[in-house]
């Protein structure tokens, strides 16, 4: 299956709008293992087996990894996600953005290395430093558009939202996403939760591509809001499928020796909140 085809039926079999991030933090894990950057992979491999039936993607952040020099631990994640939540479809969030060779060797690390079934990536650099993604059929890439942190107005101002006849850089990009660029269907974009009115502007520009859409949880992204925007479907069928992150409120929902059993709480009540949404 194409990724795309993969977070269709990962959303439909587990009922589910929600993707889980994983950006493991020491210092942040529960007290039997707080510290220790040798259990990123076990407190990460609990957090994924207590809520795979929940998601319809898992995001690893690789800086997370890379941090600690924990690759290793990242690859024999990867290979428990793909052993045991085959279902779920995996997004490796690395916001990649260079050209030619490098570029080549980038998607190698993806695809190659890592195995995921896609990746993030910052499209300032043009199309040439996107296509060696593409040229891995099936697998998908999120290009940066609307983000979700506080810096995304350096770029994209408020008072640029509406000069007359100019597009904005966020349109623009939607626009490449959902035509030019889009050889294979394999493209989708990143907007933040926080921009409700953008991820709708988005979507009038972008009608079937996929919504990567972080900002749900610790950053207080408004998940109904998000949905209503983002999500369309068709006499039951999703034509415009999203991934809603939530990362820090899952994954330390507990500092106790429960905490995979917290994450599985919040990673339920977040995905009924968000079936809710679709549902109205």
């Amino acid at each position: 299956m194409t990724f795309l085809d993969q977070l269709r039926t990962a959303e439909r079999q587990n009922g589910s709008l929600l993707c889980v991030g994983l950006d493991p933090e020491p210092a942040k894990f529960p007290e039997h293992l707080r510290g220790d950057a040798s259990k990123i992979y076990d407190f990460c491999a609990a957090i994924v087996d207590a809520t795979a039936d929940l998601v319809n993607s898992f995001k690893p952040q690789i800086a997370y990894f890379a941090a600690h020099g924990a690759e290793a631990q990242l690859e024999k994640l990867m290979e428990h996600m793909r052993r045991t939540a085959s279902q779920v479809p995996i997004i490796l969030d690395a916001k990649r953005g260079d050209i030619g060779s490098t570029a080549e060797q980038y998607a190698k690390e993806a695809f190659e290395r890592y195995g995921a079934d896609a990746v993030t990536l910052s499209p300032f650099m043009g199309f040439d430093s996107v296509a060696p993604y593409l040229k891995y059929y099936g697998k998908g890439a999120f290009l940066l558009c609307r983000t979700s942190n506080p810096g995304g107005d350096d770029f994209q101002p408020q008072h640029l939202r509406d000069v007359p006849g100019q597009p904005r850089l966020y349109e623009h990009i939607a626009a490449l996403a959902q035509g030019p660029w889009n050889l294979n269907g394999q493209l989708g974009l990143v907007v933040g939760a926080t921009y409700p009115a953008e991820i709708e502007r988005v979507r009038e520009l972008a009608p079937t591509v996929p919504l990567l859409i972080p900002g749900v949880g610790a950053q207080g992204g408004d998940a109904v809001a998000t949905v209503k925007a983002g999500w369309k479907s068709v006499n039951g069928e999703t034509i415009a499928p999203i991934a809603v992150n939530s990362s820090r409120a899952i994954l330390y929902a507990s500092a106790g020796p429960d905490f995979a059993s917290a994450a599985r709480l919040e990673a339920l009540r977040t995905r009924e909140m968000l079936q809710n949404a679709a549902s109205v």
